[in-house]
């Protein structure tokens, strides 16, 4: 019997996703193509977010990457970004800013590109 955690509170998708469901969760995926393209331009549209441990970060991260844990994410650790920042987040789950756009990303070692260490 499965317990009333957060893990299984949301309701799974059924076995056949339609093409609704599949754009819905498309909306809030960010590209690892896509953003490595914007973040080798000076006009980056979107404020990128590694929100894992500052260990983490220093240990590798995203060139370009703010580091700021998601336990961390806040209005009043956002106010150097105006309101309609879109926030690409990535590592540690989806949780984003508050009542601000946000967009996960995923896949960037796996697609071949550097992390940048501190050390």
């Amino acid at each position: 019997m499965l317990s009333n955690s957060v893990a299984v509170a949301v309701v799974p998708a059924g076995s056949a996703p339609t093409q609704d469901d599949v754009e819905a969760l498309l909306a809030y995926e960010a590209d690892c193509w896509h953003v490595h393209d914007a973040m080798s331009r000076p006009d980056s549209a979107f404020a990128l977010l590694d929100v894992r441990s500052p260990e983490m970060y220093a240990a590798g991260h995203v060139p370009g990457a703010i580091n700021l844990p998601h336990g961390r994410i806040v209005e009043r650790n956002l106010v150097e970004h105006p309101p309609e920042t879109l926030f690409v987040v990535y590592c540690a789950g989806a949780a984003g800013p508050p009542r601000r756009p946000v967009k996960k990303m995923s896949g960037w070692k796996d697609e071949g590109f550097d992390l940048m260490t501190h050390g």
